[in-house]
């Protein structure tokens, strides 16, 4: 599990994914398959978690990295383009939103 810290100074980004329960497993194969074969070996990667609600209805990543252009970096990449389009026809939405940590308890 990433370490959540107020002193952290790279960039964190947390993910939200809508799906349908029957969808939810396929895309979260796709999601562990991104991070195990792609994300993970970017430049500026630190650590991730995905997380799913109960319900099956909505998958959200946190991720850390070194720098805000890394993680913009990853996103430019060819074979993130072409997840990211299989990606999306497995949800009804997703949105990466980048954040700072205002505290941690």
């Amino acid at each position: 599990m990433p370490t959540i810290s107020s002193d952290f100074t790279g960039q964190t980004v947390l993910t939200t994914f809508e799906m349908t329960p029957g969808t939810c497993a396929d895309l979260l194969d796709a999601l562990r398959d991104a991070y195990t074969q792609c994300i993970s070996k970017q430049p500026g990667f630190i650590e991730a978690a995905l997380h799913v609600n109960d319900a099956q209805t909505r998958i959200a990543s946190y991720s850390k990295w070194r720098r805000r252009e890394d993680f913009q970096a990853m996103l430019r990449t060819e074979e993130m383009r072409d997840r990211n389009r299989r990606i999306a026809a497995l949800c009804s939405h997703f949105e990466p939103v980048m954040y700072e940590v205002a505290a941690a308890y």
